[in-house]
């Protein structure tokens, strides 16, 4: 029979209490949830709340004098800062293990929906600045609160499929915040993404005399059931404001009263299309920064076409940029491909990010 000295137990128990104290010592990964009162989006014309959230992600590696690169994050149609609040355990599993395989940062996740279900992340007199909310007042808000590094050289813009849309505009119109955009799943391409949405009958068979009563009446009334419907409305008011400078709260719908298509109209959403934006303009992204483009190979809204066409243009640019094809659906393992983007932007190996 084994029998234990005195002089062992004592060194057991004296490891045993180092752990212990380790373990206790040991710092973890915590949520912010930052509430304030946006001024840019005051009097919006759909009278969304201007009060919003924001989830501030810090690694365990955060202290006091810690400066670290920020990570704007914008979610897809519908999603919200609220939403990810929600499931806060696999974001701060995400968190920190970028903050362990990749970098330490701070990962903030924002609040663009709109009574539609979200804003594009663009400014529209039909819904409101979303662009000037997140790249003007969030950008100040946030670093005012926490530390950063000085310069915009670890500013990265990043979001999945709508989010993804607004990552690449955002990363355009301020080109000199932003250095690095990550796209997951973008919307873009739009003649193969969104005109066989526009085209469905749930779409194109309502009248603009319903279309227009939702436009008026809407604004404190419940948004459509119909996914489509309300998505179509909502991507009209991000797109296509009303030219009328008497009311600039209104939008231009697809579909004439007798139902007829408006090619001006859906040229307008084109005028949009990320896609279009990059091959028009050379300058779309400065030479300093680096852009991450990716698709999901199954994605059932076909993504992944305008995502890697982006690339095609993009590759011949000064820019930095990559295109990846994980495998998946359109929405599947969204904080693994974005670990896999921010690995890509701060410089680690691929293989690191499984």
């Amino acid at each position: 029979m084994y029998r234990c000295t005195g002089r062992y137990f004592s060194w057991v128990s004296a490891m045993v209490a180092l752990c212990l104290f380790a373990s206790a010592g040991r710092a973890e990964p915590r949520l912010d949830v930052v509430e304030f009162e946006s001024q840019t989006l005051q009097n919006n014309p759909l009278h969304d709340p201007t009060l919003r959230k924001l989830a501030v992600f810090l690694p365990s590696q955060m202290t006091n004098n810690t400066a670290l690169p920020v990570v704007y994050y914008l979610p897809g149609w519908g999603g919200s800062s609220e939403k990810v609040i929600q499931s806060k355990e696999k974001w701060l599993t995400l968190v920190q293990s970028v903050a362990d395989q990749v970098t330490p940062m701070i990962l903030v996740v924002v609040d663009g929906r709109t009574h539609w279900g979200g804003s594009q992340y663009v400014n529209s007199t039909a819904q409101g600045n979303y662009a000037d909310y997140i790249g003007k007042e969030i950008v100040t808000k946030v670093e005012a609160e926490y530390p950063k590094l000085a310069s915009h050289e670890h500013r990265v813009i990043a979001g999945h499929s709508s989010g993804g849309y607004g990552a690449l505009c955002l990363g355009m119109q301020f080109q000199n915040q932003f250095e690095s955009v990550i796209a997951l799943s973008p919307d873009s391409d739009f003649d193969v993404t969104h005109l066989p949405f526009v085209k469905m009958p749930d779409v194109a068979n309502v009248s603009l005399a319903e279309i227009n009563k939702l436009m008026k009446a809407g604004r404190g009334l419940p948004a459509p059931k119909e996914g489509d419907l309300a998505y179509a409305l909502g991507l009209c008011a991000a797109y296509a404001p009303s030219l009328d400078a008497t009311h600039p709260e209104d939008f231009e719908w697809l579909y004439d009263d007798k139902g007829n298509f408006r090619q001006t109209t859906w040229q307008r959403w084109l005028d949009h299309d990320p896609y279009t934006q990059v091959r028009k303009n050379k300058n779309a992204f400065l030479p300093t920064q680096s852009i991450y483009v990716e698709g999901a190979a199954q994605d059932e809204y076909q993504a992944n076409i305008g995502a890697r066409k982006i690339y095609e243009v993009l590759r011949n640019r000064p820019a930095r940029s990559t295109f990846y094809e994980p495998p998946g659906k359109h929405s599947d393992h969204t904080p693994q491909r974005l670990q896999r983007g921010l690995a890509w932007v701060f410089h680690r190996p691929m293989q690191d990010v499984k």
